[in-house]
């Protein structure tokens, strides 16, 4: 069936219109959002990201990792490409980036958290700084298992779940699940487990 020309037009300005939203909505957020930056201080950025949490009602979502993280910038990436799940993530998240490198591992606010499993990994806290979840953030790929070119891409129904589950409304409810705090499922594909191992070494190096 062929698009007129009137459904590809109003195609083009939903695109559009999602698109500024998105541009709009990241000049309005903290720096801490936006980049990874290893001159930073996690415990200040942490601090003003929980009570803007607070204020706001919404969970802080810890992202670790760095600008050599190849699957760093494969998230920011998806992002920009899935306006839709950026405004949700934003809407119910206060994100703050955390930068670990070779030069500045941010050791001290490291030991504080779970254990990393790869990069990036994120952590889930409530406006009260109660951590409630560690995600390893190969649980957000579409399985190794499928053919084609969705095979170990970010999988938006994932992305959409993720949200929905651990968004401040839930809170009550997500404290409850202790065992919801750990280092994430052992059970990875392959093409999870290339993700996970990926070193920083390598990272500056491609």
């Amino acid at each position: 069936m062929k698009k007129t020309l009137p459904t590809l037009l109003f195609s083009l300005f939903i695109s559009l219109l999602f698109a500024g939203n998105v541009m709009a909505a990241n000049n309005d957020l903290p720096l801490y959002s936006k980049i990874y930056d290893e001159q930073r201080d996690p415990f200040k950025d942490a601090a003003a990201a929980i009570t803007l949490a607070k204020q706001t009602n919404r969970n802080v979502l810890i992202e670790i990792g760095g600008n050599w993280c190849t699957w760093c910038h494969k998230i920011d990436d998806f992002l920009a490409k899935n306006p839709d799940i950026y405004q949700q993530l934003h809407n119910n998240f206060v994100l703050l980036k955390v930068s670990v490198s070779d030069s500045n591992e941010n050791s001290e606010f490291m030991k504080s958290l779970p254990p990393v499993l790869g990069y990036p990994h994120m952590y889930v806290a409530t406006g009260k700084g109660k951590m409630i979840l560690s995600k390893d953030t190969a649980e957000f790929l579409h399985s190794s298992d499928l053919s084609g070119k969705l095979a170990g891409t970010y999988s938006r129904a994932a992305w959409l779940e993720f949200i929905d589950l651990w968004a401040a409304r839930n809170n009550a409810q997500n404290l409850a699940k202790k065992d919801q705090i750990s280092g994430g499922s052992s059970n990875k594909h392959s093409s999870n487990q290339s993700h996970n191992q990926g070193n920083k070494q390598s990272n500056k190096q491609g």
